[in-house]
């Protein structure tokens, strides 16, 4: 079989690109004139749907991709199957997450794991996949951290300590990956709430510590996200770029 030709358009890979969040930024670049891969675990229904949508706006732009982060052999072959049908990678987008209560005295080895296999491991797994591509197209990186990242939520402690590390290894893969590509971090604050345990309470305590005094939406994040992967962020490599408003001041 012949290597499929390499598309004339950008092509961006982004993971937990079915629901929420990730569906804004895949909508997003789609309308800037990416052609993506979009990653899912378990959203099949929603994923379908969304690379529908996008192929009516523009057919063959689409690619879907299902797979476990935690499981380390699958993050490579996104990189592998984003190139093999695309033939190019110019973006890398590490959106998936995995979130859940973990109260000291409760946490277990397989908990620790599991947190860090998705929110830092396989980001820098991908992002090592990626970079022959990325540096070939003098592409860009953006990582999903949290404002968590730097204020420790209770009873959350290994993921907060997981998007930390997310954070440094930013930084450490800015360095590693200069000068053609640029890698930064983007760190939402109270954009959708939790579908676990809901706490109208927490909520509002939320609400009031953020300048703005109301929630965000995920049309900012995607916002921020294209900002970083364009050409008018050409100087900017290495930051994290908090999208809070204002709750981390």
């Amino acid at each position: 079989m012949s290597p499929t030709p390499a598309t004339a358009r950008p092509v961006a890979l982004v993971t937990g690109a079915a629901r929420r969040i990730g569906a804004a930024i895949a909508r997003r670049l789609h309308a800037a004139g990416y052609d993506l891969a979009l990653h899912h675990l378990h959203s099949g229904a929603e994923m379908q749907a969304l690379a529908a949508e996008l192929e009516r706006a523009r057919v063959g732009s689409v690619h879907v991709l299902q797979a476990d982060l935690r499981q380390f052999d699958r993050v490579p072959e996104l990189v592998a199957a984003t190139v093999g049908h695309y033939g190019r990678l110019d973006a890398l987008v590490n959106n998936a997450s995995n979130f859940h209560p973990t109260p000291l005295g409760t946490v277990t080895p397989a908990q620790w794991d599991e947190l860090f296999a998705v929110n830092a491991r396989a980001p820098f797994f991908l992002a090592q996949a990626a970079a022959p591509h990325l540096r070939a197209s003098a592409g860009a990186i953006v990582n999903l951290a949290d404002v968590y990242a730097g204020r420790p939520l209770p009873r959350h402690a290994p993921y907060s300590a997981a998007k930390a590390a997310l954070v440094s290894l930013t930084r450490a893969l800015a360095l590693e990956l200069a000068p053609q590509v640029r890698v930064n971090a983007v760190a939402p604050g109270a954009i959708l709430w939790p579908e676990q345990e809901p706490d109208p309470g927490a909520q509002q305590a939320i609400l009031q510590a953020t300048a703005l005094g109301r929630a965000g939406t995920p049309e900012d994040i995607a916002a921020a996200v294209a900002w970083l992967l364009s050409a008018d962020a050409a100087y900017v490599t290495g930051q994290v770029l908090h999208v809070d408003g204002g709750r981390n001041r």
